[in-house]
């Protein structure tokens, strides 16, 4: 598992409730931030990507996001929505995410060079 990717600034994801934050993608909209975790080399956020009947869950590494706007309640991610809605989906209960499906989210979303 890449550590950068699942690392967070401590701008980005900290204590402060994110959940309901719109999240933006390089070339739109995707969805908002259902919760999010700020644990060491596995941050995340859990974004919904849609209305209750066709969207779905996605697991966004912490890595990806570009900054954070409280004011906006935005957090911009340096992803296009395509990638984002082609990633596995999460389904997953509160609490710690499997260390599998994290490794195979690290290899989905290889950091942009």
């Amino acid at each position: 598992m890449n550590e950068q990717l699942w690392n967070h600034h401590p701008d980005h994801i900290s204590d402060q409730d994110l959940t309901g934050y719109t999240v933006q993608a390089t070339d739109g909209r995707i969805g908002k931030v259902d919760r999010h975790s700020a644990e060491v080399d596995a941050a995340y956020l859990v974004v919904d990507t849609g209305p209750w009947i066709f969207g779905r869950q996605v697991l966004l590494p912490a890595g990806t996001i570009l900054r954070i706007d409280h004011e906006e309640r935005t957090v911009l991610v340096d992803r296009p929505k395509d990638e984002i809605k082609g990633a596995p989906e999460f389904v997953g209960e509160h609490g710690a995410v499997p260390a599998d499906h994290l490794s195979a989210l690290g290899s989905y979303y290889r950091p942009m060079i």
